[in-house]
Formats: C-alpha cells, structure tokens, sequence
C-alpha cells in the first residue's frame, strides 16, 4: 500500500467513507428494530454494530468539518 495520493484524493476517500458508513449505520439501525421482537440476540447485535457506525461517523464529520457539530460535548 504504497499509494500517494493529493490531498483532494485523500478528502474525497474520507467523503466516500463517510457515505458508505452513513449507509451502513442507516441499514443495521433497521435491522435492529425490525429484530426486537423475533430475535433479541440479533437485536442486540445490530444495535452494537450499529453503535460502532456513529463512531465511525463521528470521527469523519469531524476530521471532514472540525469542530461543526453543535449539540455534541
């Protein structure tokens, strides 16, 4: 991996990570609830993933817009 990419390279990387990770916080969020009732292991399951996904959000919305994100402490 010894790839040298331009700084445009790079945001445009990070934008589509955000996106594919909006996409998939979005889709484990609907399997969670649509599991609640017919499988609370799975339930669980999703919504730990789904958990792990808003990090991941997190941390690109605030390396894309530092700082932009009122109501978070």
């Amino acid at each position: 991996m010894t790839d040298v990419v331009d700084s445009d390279e790079l945001l445009r990387r990070i934008q589509r990570a955000r996106t594919c990770a909006r996409h998939e916080e979005q889709a484990w969020r609907t399997r969670s609830f649509g599991l609640r009732v017919s499988d609370p292991e799975g339930a669980r399951e999703a919504a730990v993933r789904m958990l792990a996904y808003e990090a991941v959000l997190r941390v690109l919305d605030e390396i894309l817009t530092p700082g932009a994100h009122p109501g978070e402490e």
